[in-house]
């Protein structure tokens, strides 16, 4: 009798399940990114629009130190909460190209078709500030940043314009420079300018620049004399900031950091850059000679390669990063060993391993504001080209477990 009871409850929950909302998902996910290339497949899907949906039940209540943007699946845009679990999808548009989150009030501006739209922390209000529909006849609206004060919006469209969100007006302060018109109307960039982070100070802004027959590079704007400061040329074919997390403000505004490295080898691998805001003076840290001797090391597998990846320069002084280092014969396209570690600002001194894993499939990560830890997105298996993965927590002072956040995600922003 107590058997024929039990499978009737059976039977009752597995049709009870069958009926439930999709969207209501709230599991027991596994703590290593290693172990879920099922779930992968299985929950990348796009959520309704302003729908919480818990993750996992495992975090404490106020496991983050602020609310947590990034891109999903479809290139959605979800904030996950404090607490580690709830998320609530903000875009109701896919293809989400690039976002920005206000530190004043957590509004978010994202482009997506070729608009700018703002919207609430919670996603309501959606407005759009700028509009260059449809995209493929017009230059496309990028990388939209916020002053450190909320107030202005620098985007990327024709050059660099600065948006105040105050009166609605957008000023271009760098026309892009364009070469003339071949015979089919054609033309080509000859330098293209895009932001990338504000100052902590608000002073300056880091400015991408884009070039059709030299490398691109990084500039620092200043917003109260209206010029652009380049940083001082190398000989060797390496250029700087666009590799492995980009570049980082110090917490002074007076100098920013990046990994300098080349496009065209199949080992991933880099050096630190410091790089003075005022001059473009630049500090090259960890430094290779392996970049200029190209072919010839891979060859005679001669040198040590190093690779830097996701630099944070933290309030205590530390410089905090992913780092490997690996002999050019030892027969992987990828490090062997990538250890997140603490040094001192030139990146050598009093560098420390802080955990024992291996984040060799590191697609990117974000460090707490106090570098207690970092959200790391590791895809899980060897992809070629592949952005974000699966969001995990990992503490710094390598003591406490991993927290397993979500399934997928990328470009992960720190909200208010």
């Amino acid at each position: 009798m107590k058997k024929i009871f039990f499978l009737f409850v059976l039977v009752a929950v597995l049709a009870l399940s069958a009926c439930a909302s999709p969207t209501d998902v709230s599991t027991t996910q596994p703590s290593s990114s290693d172990q879920v290339t099922t779930i992968v497949a299985a929950t990348m899907q796009a959520f309704p629009s302003n729908t919480p949906v818990a993750v996992t039940p495992e975090a404490p209540a106020e496991l983050l130190p602020h609310p947590l943007y990034y891109l999903g699946d479809g290139r959605y845009l979800f904030r996950m909460e404090r607490d580690g679990k709830t998320v609530t999808q903000i875009s109701n548009e896919d293809n989400v190209t690039d976002f920005d989150v206000s530190p004043v009030d957590g509004s978010v501006a994202y482009v997506a078709y070729n608009q700018m739209l703002l919207v609430n922390a919670d996603g309501s209000n959606p407005r759009v500030l700028v509009d260059a529909w449809p995209q493929e006849n017009n230059p496309w609206i990028t990388s939209p940043v916020f002053s450190p004060d909320g107030r202005t919006l620098a985007f990327g469209y024709k050059g660099l314009n600065l948006y105040d969100i105050s009166s609605g007006v957008s000023k271009l302060v760098i026309e892009d420079q364009w070469t003339d018109p071949v015979p089919d109307g054609a033309q080509f960039p000859i330098e293209t300018y895009s932001p990338v982070r504000y100052s902590p100070d608000g002073t300056k802004l880091l400015v991408a620049l884009g070039h059709w027959e030299s490398a691109p590079s990084h500039a620092v704007y200043h917003l109260d004399t209206n010029t652009l400061v380049k940083y001082d040329e190398v000989q060797d074919y390496i250029y700087c900031c666009f590799f492995h997390g980009g570049p980082v403000w110090s917490p002074d505004s007076a100098s920013f950091y990046g990994v300098a490295s080349v496009h065209d080898t199949v080992n991933q691998m880099g050096e630190l850059w410091r790089i003075d805001a005022e001059t473009g003076a630049l500090t090259r840290m960890l430094h290779t000679d392996l970049f200029h001797t190209g072919t010839e090391m891979f060859r005679t597998g001669i040198g040590t390669a190093y690779l830097p990846k996701e630099i944070f320069l933290a309030p205590d002084g530390h410089l905090y990063f992913f780092f490997g280092m690996f002999q050019p014969d030892s027969g992987y396209w990828e490090p062997p060993v990538v250890n997140m570690v603490r040094s001192s600002p030139d990146g050598a001194t009093d560098r420390i391993v802080l955990r024992d894993e291996n984040f060799r499939l590191l697609n990117e990560a974000l460090w707490a504001p106090d570098a207690s830890f970092a959200i790391t997105a590791t895809w899980p298996g060897a992809n070629w080209n592949r952005e974000g993965g699966v969001l995990e927590l990992y503490y710094s002072d390598g003591q406490k477990s991993p927290v397993w956040l979500a399934p997928f995600g990328k470009e992960m922003k720190w909200g208010p």
